[in-house]
């Protein structure tokens, strides 16, 4: 039986003749190989595994890296060679500003360089790149605005410079929010670069920056635009700032903000440390500002386009006053301490600093209002809130006056004072915005704080002291009304209609009634010459050129003279101040987007079918 067994096992295992102990013992070593290959395979697989997890994280670390990196500013060819270690620290500056023909100044020696010729000295100075934001592109005038008013030809010669500059190998870069300009599709077939940034979508406001970079040493920032108006028939000021790269790297540093942002509707979560701020408030630029130790830095609106590092401009404003000591003048357009008007919702950003210098360090202010067509009737009542803190109280005084241009035979006005600075004792502050709380809030806008030390024997040559006696001769000009009792200025026609109702308080404000604005239509554009006319040589008052600052003559930044030929006379249009009726307002709450554009003097000035 047994060896039937065997002969049957062996018969069934395989026929090699073994016994069964041995196939057994084969089955059991090759299980137990079978067994240790399984266990490598798993032990293969699970590294495996943790190479690709391994190799994942790698890679999600290197994206990592290059987005770090990407964000790091590479100083090379695009930046000129400049750098924060390298860049200028000696400085040049002086004011430049544009006087309505028919707008004459007592003969006090006050005089700056006309905002024209100061432009036409940057586009001298350019070597390789021009860049440029500003709200509006009007420079264009129409033939019957043109016939009309002579000026109005600056801003073509103005816009045929520009155009030039392509043949010059100089390049030309504009970030713009308008999207539909006449002048900005002209200037894009001379190669100019245009980005368009759409504020209304990232902010619910509007683009209201206004100032050049010229290769980034160079640069012009004030109230003007590039609109004919504001070459000819606005009171317009600015600063020129030669040879001081790093104060233009910075401003460059906010061009390339807005040129990155060129067709996106969201703000990004981060900011690439190229538009990083190089100075700011609490970090100002040590420079020498005319022979002159200074100290001065860029700020920007709203909070929203703030990168690290930069200073908003109610930061700025807030420090330029809280520094001053002896006085404080304010010229602005629109003084109007309200978030959202409409619904009079108070606005105490900067109205309650100016209440604290006067109570508490007993600082003289100046406020020097813009009196035109778009003037609130509610900004009577705060001045009027201001200047009650002074009643019987010693050593406080607050002075207010309006600005009150030309009234034309049709009612309308020009030579609107178009300027918004503030000096102080200290400091200055030039900035883009009116001083309304809307305007901080949801408007893109751009400032420049320069503050230089006391007792500087010539304190003529600082520019703290040019734009103080810019403000004084513009106080004690013939132009201004000032504020009093039971009378209120007429800035529009809403407001010449409006009853006086005197009553007892003989030194309060005067109650009114809060009317509209007065949305008169847009002037229509009407048929352009060719794009590609010569340039027309400007005219300038002698005795204005004959004034200009002794700073500009002493450093060689005036150009000739007789190259800029005396410009004829300036006529009265009906045209200058009609302009676009707003849509919309804001909500109360500044964290709640309002449903339509933040209202400015900027805003409300844009040419019906330009945006």
């Amino acid at each position: 039986m047994e060896l039937r067994g065997t002969l049957d096992l062996r018969g069934q295992g395989l026929g090699f003749g073994m016994p069964a102990s041995s196939i057994i013992t084969a089955v059991q070593q090759k299980e137990y190989s079978a067994g240790i290959w399984l266990r490598r395979k798993d032990k293969l697989e699970h590294s495996q595994q943790k190479c690709i997890v391994i190799f994942a994280l790698v890679c999600c670390f290197a994206v990592l890296v290059a987005l770090i990196f990407s964000a790091v500013d590479i100083w090379g060819e695009d930046e000129d060679g400049i750098t924060e270690e390298n860049c200028s620290r000696n400085c040049r500056a002086m004011l430049v500003e544009n006087i309505p023909e028919d707008i004459s100044f007592l003969d006090d020696g006050t005089s700056n360089l006309p905002l024209l010729v100061g432009l036409y000295n940057l586009l001298d100075r350019a070597i390789r790149v021009v860049e440029i934001v500003s709200p509006l592109w009007l420079l264009n005038s129409s033939d019957y605005e043109s016939s009309f008013q002579p000026a109005a030809r600056q801003g073509r010669a103005l816009l045929s410079r520009l155009q030039g500059l392509h043949a010059k190998g100089i390049q030309l870069k504009i970030s713009s929010g308008m999207i539909d300009s006449t002048e900005l599709r002209m200037l894009a077939k001379h190669n100019a670069e245009i980005h368009y940034l759409n504020t209304t979508a990232l902010t619910n406001g509007n683009l209201q920056s206004s100032f050049w970079v010229v290769d980034r040493k160079h640069f012009y920032i004030g109230s003007a635009s590039m609109d004919w108006r504001s070459l000819a028939t606005r009171k317009e000021l600015g600063v020129l700032v030669y040879d001081c790269s790093c104060l233009a790297l910075d401003l460059h540093k906010v061009f390339s903000l807005y040129w990155g942002l060129q067709y996106r509707d969201f703000i990004p979560s981060f900011w690439s440390k190229r538009v990083f701020a190089l100075f700011s408030r609490d970090a100002p630029l040590e420079l020498t500002l005319n022979s002159t130790k200074a100290q001065a830095y860029v700020s920007t609106s709203p909070d929203v386009f703030l990168p690290k590092h930069r200073s908003s401009d109610l930061e700025a404003i807030s420090r330029v006053i809280q520094e001053a000591r002896h006085f404080i003048y304010i010229s602005i357009i629109d003084y109007l301490p309200l978030f959202n008007h409409n619904a009079h919702r108070y606005w105490s950003r900067i109205d309650s600093l100016i209440r604290e210098a006067l109570i508490l360090r007993k600082v003289r202010v100046r406020l020097l209002i813009s009196c035109w067509e778009k003037t609130h009737p509610l900004t009577v009542n705060f001045l009027w809130s201001l200047r009650s803190l002074c009643m019987e109280q010693d050593n406080c005084s607050l002075e207010a006056k309006f600005f009150n241009p030309r009234e034309q035979r049709d009612g309308s006005l020009q030579g609107i004072n178009h300027n918004r600075f503030m000096v102080t004792d200290r400091a200055i502050y030039l900035g883009n915005l009116d001083w309304v709380g809307n305007e901080f809030t949801f408007n893109a806008g751009a400032g420049l704080v320069i503050s230089q030390p006391e007792g500087f024997e010539e304190r003529n040559s600082t520019v703290v002291e040019q734009l103080k006696a810019t403000f004084e001769r513009d106080w004690f000009s013939r132009y201004t009304l000032s504020l009093q009792a039971n009378k209120i200025p007429v800035c529009n026609k809403h407001q010449s209609n409006l009853p006086l109702k005197t009553g007892h308080l003989d030194n309060g404000p005067v109650p009114i009634r809060a009317g509209q604005h007065d949305n008169g239509p847009a002037p229509m554009r009407h048929s352009h010459k060719d794009a590609g006319q010569t340039p027309v040589k400007t005219k300038l008052h002698d005795d204005r050129l004959s004034k200009i600052g002794h700073q500009g003559k002493g450093s060689g930044l005036v150009p000739s003279i007789a190259s800029y030929q005396e410009r004829g006379r300036v006529k009265m249009s009906h045209l200058e101040n009609r302009q676009v009726q707003i849509k919309g307002n804001h909500h109360d709450n500044p964290m709640d987007p309002p449903s339509q554009p933040a209202e400015s003097s900027g805003s409300r000035e844009i040419i019906n079918g330009s945006l």
